[in-house]
Parts: structure tokens; C-alpha cells; sequence
């Protein structure tokens, strides 16, 4: 098995082990970097490093770019979709039917706010699920290059993964660190870190206004982590 064949592999296993601590570990799982097989290179890196290991380069061509080059729609995690599993890592005061979280209670990174979810048509889209990197900024970045397993990987990965409040997701938008950053200030130095964490763990670059706007950021924050659990 060749070196991009091994990285798929390792991106699918640690899916499913999170799936599985999941579900055999109720309420236990807090919304930390998920790492794989690039996280032992770069644990306990500062952030303003894990950006200086990142290449810069002028945003591609957007063409060809789909939501389907990611999947169709949302993966499974140890036999639950994408979405619930996030649902159920990030809120609390969880109720369950199955798979599906039917009510919870989110304390949202991006602008502070407490919302209090409660699944069904009309109420459901009050909490969503952002890719942290867009998948269309991951597209023009170097997501293009990956083989279609990673890029499904991409866009399922906890890392990558945050339940956040609808609206504020919606501005948000592919936008990039330069165009928008969370409304609430306390959140965003953890939120460049883990866009750099996940551009690094896929090989995905930066622009150069990305990285003077990210670099802006991280000198409020020099302590910053890049990825790390602990």
C-alpha cells in the first residue's frame, strides 16, 4: 500500500474509533482535535509554527467544485451520520432516540449564544453543522489534489466539524480567515488554530491575505495549540 493509501486508511480508522467512543461513552467525549496519521508530527505545536509549516499559494480555480466531490451528503461514524454525532459531542442536556438527537442544549463558540436545539422541520436549521475549513475554500486550496476518499474524510472529520448557531453559519459562508472570523473574541484564536490544524492534517495551503490575518490573530494568542488532545 502506497503513502496515500495508508493516510486513507489511518483518516477511516480513526473515524470509526471515534464512532465507537461515542457511542459506548455517553457524554464523555468533549469537542477536542481529533488527530490521525499526521498528529504525532505536529502534537503540541504552536499554532503561529503549524501556520509557518503551511504553503502559501494564490487560491486555484473554484471549476469542477460540487458538494458531491465531497460525498453525497453526510458520512457515518461508527454507524451513526456525521451530523448526530457532532450534534451529540458538541451540546449538552442531550435527549437520543437512537442515532438521531432530538433536543440539546448548545453554548455556540461563534457568537456565545445559548440555543436550545430541538429537532424538526423549522427548528432543526436554529444549530448546523459548519465545516470549519468550507469545503469550497478546501476545494481552491488543494482539496482538487486528494483522491475522493480524502476528501470525504474532509468532510467528515470531527476536526473539521463544529455545531454552531444557523445564521452565524450562514455568514460565514466558504469565507476565510481574512473575510470572516466569530463574532465571539474569546473563540477566535481556537478557531485560526483549528483551521491550520486541518489544512495541515489534509495538505491543504494558505493565500498570503489568509496568513497575515491568521498571524494577526495568533499574536494575541502565542500559546495557542495547534493540535494536541491534551
Amino acid at each position: 500500500m502506497d503513502k496515500r493509501g495508508r493516510r486513507i486508511l489511518a483518516v477511516g480508522v480513526v473515524l470509526l474509533l471515534v464512532g465507537a467512543w461515542l457511542i459506548f461513552n455517553p457524554g464523555s467525549y468533549v469537542p477536542e482535535v481529533v488527530q490521525a496519521e499526521r498528529s504525532a508530527e505536529v502534537e503540541g505545536v504552536l499554532a503561529t509554527e503549524g501556520l509557518g509549516r503551511l504553503k502559501v499559494a494564490e487560491r486555484a480555480s473554484r471549476e469542477g467544485y460540487t458538494r458531491d466531490q465531497f460525498g453525497s451528503g453526510w458520512g457515518q461514524i461508527g454507524g451513526c451520520d456525521t451530523r448526530n454525532v457532532i450534534l451529540k459531542r458538541d451540546l449538552t442536556e442531550v435527549v437520543l432516540e437512537g442515532c438521531l438527537v432530538m433536543r440539546g442544549r448548545l453554548v455556540d463558540p461563534y457568537t456565545a449564544k445559548v440555543i436550545d436545539f430541538v429537532r424538526g422541520k423549522g427548528t432543526s436549521s436554529a444549530v448546523q453543522i459548519d465545516h470549519v475549513v468550507a469545503l469550497s475554500n478546501a476545494w481552491g486550496t488543494g482539496a482538487q489534489e486528494l483522491e475522493k476518499a480524502e476528501r470525504k474524510a474532509l468532510a467528515n472529520d470531527p476536526l473539521n466539524l463544529l455545531a454552531v448557531d444557523g445564521p452565524e453559519n450562514m455568514r460565514k459562508g466558504d469565507k476565510d480567515a481574512s473575510e470572516w472570523l466569530p463574532p465571539n473574541t474569546a473563540f477566535v484564536c481556537q478557531y485560526v488554530a483549528r483551521q491550520i490544524s486541518v489544512k495541515y492534517k489534509y495538505v491543504l495551503w494558505v493565500t498570503a491575505v489568509e496568513k497575515k490575518a491568521m498571524s494577526r490573530e495568533l499574536e494575541k494568542c502565542p500559546n495557542e495549540v495547534a493540535i494536541g488532545v491534551d
